[in-house]
């Protein structure tokens, strides 16, 4: 929900100076990159490293020069270290130890298993709510579109090239909108379902333009930052009115409360930038570990409120 917004205004502060950060920019990184290129990047010795390229690395599409980067990057570090000088970042990131093809292993599997719980939670509550339920459809929608946000991140953090930056980005504003839209079904399409239709396809022109300016005329951070910045706070202060005018009526949404405040809290770990213990361990997989629960939490709320429609509409065809 929410969290989402959030983690995009970090990463887009991250990412605005990711084409230049202070170790990528040590003479002795450019010319170990340089060096490292000209002796095996090109003729025998390319076809050498691709002879010897493990399996997995190649199809994560792990190139010799990237290879260059990441041994380069960690010479770096030592002299750094040896030195007595704090660790450096390297376009944008801090360094992280590989393993295997996981460019950020613990951010990568903390991805996955946001994705795993949500694909749990979406088979319980297709077991629990009846189709019949007024915000079934909104709510499985809302699950897929959170997998496919999932999916993306944890491709993101196994291999980060522009086109998995830009899913992930793009996916994760898709999320922030659908909330949203899950906020207005709820809100107010029950009683006014051509209201929800205009505004289902108001959101669905405001995610085009956003993508296709992000994506065929120029990937502006700044601009990025903004937009969601923008919807975030639409998303957070819509649901929270909505929370607290209903909070007496409808005690389960606490939960939804305590969801929007916890990921508003836990995304302040990402304000906790540390190079990563032990190479792998940073604030920003310590913030995709925590939202694990939160998730969890929300669908329960989900589940809870959508029986909840279930019941009320039953008792009203009752009455008529």
């Amino acid at each position: 929900m929410a969290g989402r917004a959030t983690r995009l205004v970090l990463l887009a502060g991250v990412a605005a100076v990711a084409s230049g950060s202070q170790g990528d920019r040590e003479p002795v990184y450019r010319d170990c990159v340089l060096q490292c290129e000209e002796r095996n990047c090109s003729g025998s010795a390319l076809k050498h490293f691709r002879s010897s390229q493990p399996i997995y690395m190649s199809l994560a599409g792990w190139t010799c020069r990237d290879d260059c980067k990441y041994e380069c990057m960690w010479l770096t570090v030592g002299l750094y270290l040896q030195e007595g000088h704090k660790v450096p970042q390297f376009h944008g990131k801090w360094p992280f130890s590989r393993f295997l093809f996981f460019q950020e292993p613990a951010s990568a599997v903390a991805s996955f298993l946001n994705g795993v719980a949500s694909l749990m939670m979406l088979c319980r509550y297709r077991t629990s709510v009846p189709a019949s339920s007024p915000m079934y459809y909104t709510c499985v929608a809302f699950a897929w579109v959170s997998l496919n946000a999932w999916f993306w991140s944890t491709v993101f953090h196994t291999r980060d090239t522009d086109l998995t930056e830009k899913m992930d980005y793009f996916c994760a504003s898709t999320v922030i909108l659908h909330s949203i839209y899950l906020c207005c079904v709820r809100t107010v399409g029950l009683q006014c379902p051509a209201v929800v239709s205009a505004f289902r396809a108001l959101l669905l022109l405001l995610l085009t333009a956003h993508v296709s300016y992000l994506s065929l005329i120029r990937f502006d951070y700044g601009y990025n930052l903004v937009a969601n910045v923008a919807i975030g706070l639409v998303n957070v202060v819509w649901w929270l009115a909505w929370c607290l005018w209903n909070h007496r009526r409808l005690p389960h949404v606490r939960k939804c409360v305590a969801v929007v405040l916890l990921l508003q809290g836990l995304s302040l770990l990402e304000l906790l930038d540390f190079p990563p213990l032990f190479w792998v361990l940073d604030a920003h997989a310590i913030w995709h570990i925590s939202t694990i629960p939160v998730h969890v939490l929300f669908f329960s709320f989900l589940e809870d409120d959508s029986l909840y429609l279930l019941k009320e509409s039953e008792a009203k065809f009752k009455l008529d």
